[in-house]
Formats: C-alpha cells, structure tokens, sequence
C-alpha cells in the first residue's frame, strides 16, 4: 500500500534482535478484532513507526504522519493493510490543517513528533536550535492536539498518548534547549489532563530514557561516532520497547487512565545517571 489513500475506515545486532519483536507483532496477531483508529506522529523511523506498526497488529487502524514520504511508505507497508501514510510537518500550521481534514476518525491520538538539536550550554545557546525545537515539540503537539481533539471527544472514549522525555522532567548540563521544550510538553500535558476531566478522552504522557534510534545521530548532526559513544558500555530501550508501552496503555479499560508513565533501560537509573560495562 502507497501512502495515499486506501480502503481503510479511518477515512546494531542487539537492537536488530530487540527490534525484531517488531516483525513478529506484524504476522502473529491477525487483529481480528477491529479498536478503531489511531493517529501517529513522526511516523516515519524510530518510536513512531514501531508504534504505529504495533497499533495495527493490536487491531487498529492507523494514520500515520511524517515528512518523509519514502520512509512513510515503507512503514505503512509494515501495517498490514491497516495503514495509511499523509504528509505532515507539525512545525507547519498548515500541514497540520490539511493533514486533520484527511481524517475522519481518531480514537487514539499518539504525539510522537519531536527532535532534539546541539549539545550546547545555555551561554552558548544556538536561538535558532531553540526556535525550531520549541516549534516541532511544544507548538507542533499542540496544534496536532487542537486539530484532533474534537475527533477524540467524538470517538465517546479517545486518547491522547503523548511522547515526553526524562529530559522534560530532570534538566541536565548541554540539554537545556531540549530540557526546556520538554518540560513545556509536560507543563501541557498535564494542564490538558486537567482541562478534560469529566470529558471522554483520557491523557498520558510516557517518557522514555535512552533509546537506541535516530534521535541522537540527529541532535549530533549525523556524528555516527558520538552517537555510538552515547550507547556504550550499556543496553539501551529501543523504539519497540515504547511501541509495546503505547499499546497497553491504549488498550486499557475505558475507565482506567495510566497518567504517566517513565521507561528506562535497567542500567539508566535518571537522566544522565548510567550503569556501564567496561
């Protein structure tokens, strides 16, 4: 399937090994039984991918958004038929717009779109870093929310999953860009919980620690060897980890909301704090 439209209703060896999971959940649960329509994010690599493929094993079915088409394509073809891929730029108020009015339907929106840029100090700050990184995580969740969240008032029982970080809840030294942009996501998330009690759409935030994707190449600026260093001595999450975290908290009672939730790899103890092996 391309990334246009469809049928559908919706209108490193141990990470290779640890991801592999991802291959499995796409032939061994036929998802026969049909949980309506979820809204993916930064779908294209790492965390958004893994969990819009996962969604659809558990028998949803999913849109998912991203800048690259390319890689769009090929994850949606990992969706069992049960994907549809739409460009979207969340730091774009109007690729935002186009890509909701696409949608018919969402019972589970996941925010997942996010980067981070540069490792420098606060008196070393780079504006323009800061700038689009506010733009893509803070403004870009936002407006996603705002566009979708009649659609999940509608759906009589939606939710938002949003993607945060342990960087939105422990600063730490060359992080403050990011730490700073989380911590408005968190700041958020929690308002929006607190806003839509008593409404049908239930609010979590999750938030990794170290996962092994994309993410760190990018904010080293393509530096393979530093991003490598990032990992060593230890075994970090990877993106199915948190695709496996996605998928329980959305398939709990309509009753239950798992406010938030913090997933570290067994040797991360907190933000920079870090067991490793010689």
């Amino acid at each position: 399937m391309g990334a246009g439209r469809s049928g559908i209703r919706c209108g490193e060896a141990g990470v290779d090994e640890r991801n592999a999971v991802m291959s499995q959940d796409e032939t061994a649960n036929p998802a026969s039984a049909p949980r309506g329509c979820a809204v993916v994010t930064g779908a294209s690599s790492g965390i958004g991918a893994a969990t819009a493929v996962h969604l659809a094993s558990l028998g949803y079915d999913v849109v998912l958004g991203a800048r690259r088409k390319d890689r769009l394509e090929e994850v949606v073809a990992r969706c069992a038929g049960r994907g549809r891929g739409l460009p979207l730029d969340v730091a774009d108020p109007d690729s935002v717009a186009a890509f909701a009015a696409e949608v018919e339907r969402c019972d589970v929106l996941v925010n997942n779109a996010g980067f981070a840029r540069g490792t420098e100090s606060v008196a070393e700050a780079d504006e323009a870093a800061w700038t689009a990184m506010y733009e893509t995580n803070v403004l870009g969740t936002l407006r996603v929310t705002k566009a979708f969240l009649p659609l999940l008032l509608a759906s009589g029982d939606g939710q938002v999953i949003t993607i945060g970080s342990v960087a939105g809840r422990e600063p730490y030294e060359g992080g403050a860009g990011y730490n700073a942009a989380k911590h408005a996501v968190t700041a958020m998330t929690r308002v929006l919980r607190l806003e839509l009690r008593g409404q049908p759409v239930r609010v979590c935030q999750i938030d990794p620690g170290m996962v092994e994707t994309e993410f760190t190449l990018n904010r080293l600026g393509g530096d393979a060897e530093g991003a490598s260093a990032v990992y060593a001595g230890m075994t970090p999450l990877v993106a199915q980890d948190i695709a496996e975290c996605v998928g329980w908290v959305a398939t709990r009672p309509p009753h239950v909301n798992i406010d938030t939730m913090t997933v570290l790899a067994r040797d991360q103890t907190s933000a920079r704090v870090v067991h490793r092996r010689a």
